[in-house]
């Protein structure tokens, strides 16, 4: 008599494969060799895709794939002895459409800064859970940003970025690396993400803090929250992280535009 339950079985069978070694942090120990690729098994039905994901790489951080030297797409299915290649996405990396973000309950400075350089930057707080960040990434056409490697690799995403430090410093510069946004300093609400606008004095009257109004001249209010902003006591740090975006991320029009009076 025949088990059905083991009637047609697939046979397990091996590729080797190499990781660029920035995909490192991802995978096993045995994977991180830069002379030497390494045995992983397949079930010779699961996509390239489904392999690179299942050792721990989400596929938002992959470039180009390679079989036996030729290019491969994420849906090839490896039948065993293949020798795959897996890049790193290339910076910068090129997303259709407006470069607009979105970031989870764990990335709140990350978000701040983003806006301050004027870059659209949502984000969820408290936490709604990774259903409905991945509906709203691809609502929204918005890139997520995370440090949550489950959450990336949802198929509903728009598009995703794993963040690769726990440094916000490092963060940012990470992102403005990897997608080159345009930037606008001084633009976008830090608190909600809409846009600033110019106001005077008189119309802020009777909604700064005591002492506020006769100190300072130079106002700007968001247009959705009504959230008022002038150069306070942080402005000194805001600047340098400005300036420094703007030296290394900016492009020559942009760096005239930052040294421009705001609030």
């Amino acid at each position: 008599m025949i088990d059905p339950w083991h009637a047609g079985r697939v046979e397990h069978a091996e590729i080797r494969i190499g990781f660029d070694p920035s995909l490192h942090l991802f995978v096993g120990p045995q994977y991180r060799r830069a002379d030497r690729p390494a045995a992983a098994r397949i079930d010779g039905v699961s996509s390239l895709g489904h392999a690179v994901e299942a050792l721990g790489v989400p596929l938002t951080e992959v470039g180009a794939l390679r079989v036996d030297g030729a290019p491969a797409e994420t849906a090839y299915v490896p039948t065993g002895g293949e020798l795959v290649e897996v890049a790193a996405v290339a910076k910068p990396q090129h997303v259709d459409g407006p470069l607009k973000f979105l970031l989870d309950i764990h990335l709140g400075t990350l978000v701040r800064r983003l806006r301050l350089l004027g870059v659209d930057a949502a984000y969820e707080n408290p936490d709604i859970g990774d259903a409905a960040l991945a509906a709203r990434s691809a609502a929204e056409h918005r890139i997520m940003l995370s440090r949550d490697r489950g959450l990336l690799r949802r198929r509903e995403l728009f598009a995703g970025a794993f963040v690769y430090s726990h440094r916000p410093e490092e963060q940012l510069e990470d992102v403005l690396a990897r997608f080159a946004p345009p930037l606008a300093p001084w633009t976008r609400c830090t608190a909600c993400n809409g846009v600033l606008r110019q106001t005077s004095k008189e119309a802020m009257h009777g909604i700064l803090p005591d002492g506020t109004e006769r100190t300072y001249d130079t106002f700007a209010q968001c247009a959705d929250c009504g959230q008022a902003y002038w150069r306070g006591a942080h402005a000194e740090r805001l600047d340098a992280i400005v300036t420094h975006a703007m030296s290394r991320f900016g492009n020559a029009a942009q760096r005239a535009a930052a040294g421009s009076p705001r609030a």
